[in-house]
């Protein structure tokens, strides 16, 4: 292989296996795909060590992808549960999963995830630290922080948050900007803890290079985590938030030079009116670069429903240039995700992808929404389960609740606007009260 990352081979005019198979799911030219992968405008995170992968582009011009998060921790230490979230993930179509796990020896867990995984697979080292050398957090070393990075690039990881951006001079902005929130990224809160306990630069920022080296030996797409995103909307678009991503976007030119591919991470809570004036913030900073937004969570009195802020959220952020959802679930800030939590999470995070990608005219966005508003017309129940974004909760409502007359719902009955307009369009007469019609 005479290249190293998608990117290198990008650059030197080759057209790698991978982008073959994003091309032909996209239904985009592969060397319009090739170009904006050069450019960075679009990545395919792709380890050479995940077997299983069934590759996926993020980026412009692209479908809008979405992540589920799952994982281990010290209270929910289940690895068969997990693994089964995973499953079912995958079966839903969720093109990435993000293992957080943050407890003990996570391994394991990953190691089994990888090689079951056809959907990317995105880690976040600094969580596994602690567990992985069995030491606070103040007593791991620079490179003990380096060597879990390389860890999990060896065993297949495809993309990492990396919590480079929030150095000490972003970290001098936000002590002098006071927040509601603090610092809410978990990786951020405890990257700024090291800095403050042991008096030293953050060591993702300071060993930046070793990092992009180990990247691209194995060719694994660091995502820039936004360790001051806002955790309220009181927060959002403050000045801790812009300083980091200024930071971002000058490391993603140095991971450029080096080949290593980069995804932005973003918002956060966000009230709906700074949400695309956010997403062009991104763009233009970080110069193009996929943009991945938890979210954003457009309100924060809504716990328990979180999926739907984020979803609102998320649906304009992607029409707004946002690339990579990452889905929220109910049990968002209550405690960690069920199974039917991580389904809820994932529907609606897909309804909010393809609302945004018909906004960005994606290719073949709308023809699903045509196929379904067909079915409609026709009253073509069986057409219309399969071609529901959830077609087991759609067939469970229709049979909880099933009409007297077969081509309407328990709702409208005979006065359904569809029967009633296909019978007069044909010149038939509508009778609603007679039985026997």
């Amino acid at each position: 292989m005479n290249y190293t990352t998608q990117m290198d081979a990008a650059k030197k005019g080759i057209i790698t296996k991978e982008m073959e198979i994003v091309s032909k799911k996209e239904d985009i030219d592969v060397n319009i795909l090739r170009q904006k992968i050069a450019e960075g405008k679009i990545v395919i995170p792709a380890n050479k060590n995940h077997k299983s992968l069934n590759p996926e582009g993020i980026g412009q011009g692209l479908r809008t992808k979405i992540n589920v998060n799952l994982g281990i921790s010290k209270d929910c230490y289940n690895i068969e549960k997990e693994l089964e979230k995973a499953r079912v993930a995958i079966e839903m179509k969720a093109e990435a999963i993000m293992d957080l796990s943050c407890y003990g020896k996570t391994e394991d867990f990953r190691k089994k995830l990888i090689n079951m995984s056809t959907a990317m697979i995105g880690t976040v080292p600094v969580y596994d630290a602690v567990g992985f050398y069995d030491k606070e957090l103040k007593d791991i070393s620079s490179e003990e922080f380096l060597k879990v990075i390389e860890k999990h690039a060896e065993d297949g990881v495809d993309f990492m948050t990396i919590h480079a951006g929030i150095n000490r001079e972003t970290a001098k902005v936000f002590k002098r900007n006071k927040r509601l929130t603090n610092i809410v990224s978990r990786g951020g809160s405890l990257l700024y803890a090291w800095m403050e306990l042991n008096d030293r630069e953050n060591p993702f920022y300071e060993h930046f290079d070793k990092i992009l080296d180990i990247c691209e030996k194995y060719d694994v797409t660091i995502s820039l985590g936004d360790a001051c995103r806002p955790g309220s909307i009181n927060d959002a678009t403050d000045a801790s938030q812009i300083k980091e991503l200024i930071v971002l976007g000058e490391l993603t030119k140095r991971a450029w030079e080096k080949n290593v591919q980069i995804i932005i991470e973003g918002p956060g809570h966000m009230p709906i009116n700074e949400i695309a004036a956010n997403m062009l913030l991104e763009k233009k900073l970080c110069h193009g670069a996929p943009f991945y937004v938890l979210g954003p969570i457009v309100t924060d009195i809504a716990p328990g429903y979180d999926h739907i802020t984020s979803a609102i959220g998320g649906a304009i952020a992607a029409a707004n240039g946002a690339d990579f959802l990452c889905y929220v679930t109910p049990a968002e800030h209550l405690r960690l995700p069920t199974l039917e939590d991580m389904k809820e999470g994932i529907i609606a995070s897909k309804i909010a992808a393809h609302a945004a990608d018909i906004a960005k005219n994606i290719k073949g966005a709308k023809k699903w929404d045509y196929e379904m508003s067909k079915a409609r017309q026709n009253l073509d129940w069986e057409k219309m389960f399969k071609l529901a974004i959830d077609p087991e909760k759609t067939r469970k409502y229709r049979k909880e609740s099933m009409p007297q007359h077969e081509d309407s719902c328990s709702m409208c009955g005979k006065m359904c606007s569809m029967r009633n307009m296909n019978k007069v369009m044909k010149g038939k007469n509508i009778n609603i009260l007679r039985e026997d019609d």
